[in-house]
């Protein structure tokens, strides 16, 4: 299962938000900016700019997350939000001994079905492995061929054997990941992701996100969630028809 950590961010990040509208709209100079913004007016602030639609000021605001026990799946769906930074734990640098994955509960829900998705894990394992060792083998007399000392060829051929031995390694393959995104762009990520049509993974990783940040900034992301919360259903015919259930849920979000 995912576990979503909100690891740091702006301090008071509406406070901040509520700073750069300020200086949109009013002759105050830098240093005198923050004066009059008690936590009332700038919730105020904060709403105002949601009500009209006047986003740049979110940008100055970011959030950091830890996200771990999501497939490669998760990160080829997420890493397309490209206004966000990404550090992940690279395969061409970590051995994926005993490779911990991620198992789709419609399979999980079947005991055939499950059978064969470890079956395959484990087969895939037994790949990896192989050919890792195969690798290292091949590259580890050509180091000591070229002179290499024994200790550091033998570190250097399990690097370059798992940096190609990784290719057999399935989506399902666990990761983890920081990521950092600003709060204009967690409220594009959350109109998305948030969505019943959103893929099962990323959306329940959305929502814990959502729920960490509405927790510290909830003047901020009140109205975020899909867009339905705010608006009909964009997605037309193939709306899953839930929109009632659905802002009925996200409006308790963050609330404990």
């Amino acid at each position: 299962m995912a576990k979503v950590t909100l690891i740091t961010y702006t301090p008071n990040p509406e406070k901040t938000v509520a700073q750069a509208a300020k200086l949109c709209y009013s002759s105050a100079s830098i240093d005198t900016i923050s004066e009059g913004l008690t936590q009332e007016k700038t919730a105020s602030f904060v709403d105002m700019l949601s009500d009209i639609g006047h986003e740049s000021p979110f940008e100055h605001a970011s959030f950091t997350f830890g996200i771990e026990g999501v497939s490669r799946s998760f990160l080829a769906q997420i890493t397309r939000h490209r206004i966000a930074s990404y550090s992940v734990q690279s395969q061409r640098y970590v051995t994926e001994s005993h490779f911990e994955y991620v198992i789709p509960p419609e399979i999980e829900a079947i005991p055939e079905a499950k059978a064969e998705f470890l079956a395959a894990m484990e087969e895939d394992q037994r790949h990896y492995e192989n050919l890792t060792a195969l690798l290292k083998e091949k590259h580890k007399k050509e180091l000591l061929a070229s002179g290499m000392d024994e200790k550091l060829a033998d570190r250097a051929a399990q690097k370059k054997s798992i940096e190609d031995a990784r290719f057999v390694l399935p989506n399902a393959c666990n990761t983890k990941m920081i990521c950092t995104f600003n709060v204009r762009s967690l409220q594009h990520f959350f109109s998305l992701r948030c969505c019943n049509r959103a893929q099962w993974e990323i959306r329940s990783v959305a929502v814990e996100m959502l729920r960490l940040v509405r927790g510290v900034a909830p003047h901020l992301f009140k109205n975020s969630g899909p867009a339905c919360l705010t608006g009909p259903c964009p997605e037309g015919k193939m709306s899953c028809g839930k929109i009632n259930e659905i802002r009925e849920f996200f409006k308790g979000i963050g609330e404990n």
